[in-house]
């Protein structure tokens, strides 16, 4: 998939496919842990135990 930053108000970010949030197992609203590892960014769901 290939997105664009963009800038929403003073902040940026990304718009993310339905599919890919689902291949991801994340829905609107889950909290991620975001990363930066030799250069890359990574964004990895926060899962909570029950």
């Amino acid at each position: 998939m290939h997105t664009k930053i963009q800038k929403w108000g003073n902040s940026q970010g990304l718009r993310l496919a339905n599919n890919v949030l689902e291949d991801a197992r994340l829905e609107v609203g889950d909290e991620v842990d975001i990363a930066v590892r030799d250069g890359i960014i990574v964004v990895a769901p926060i899962r909570k135990i029950r």
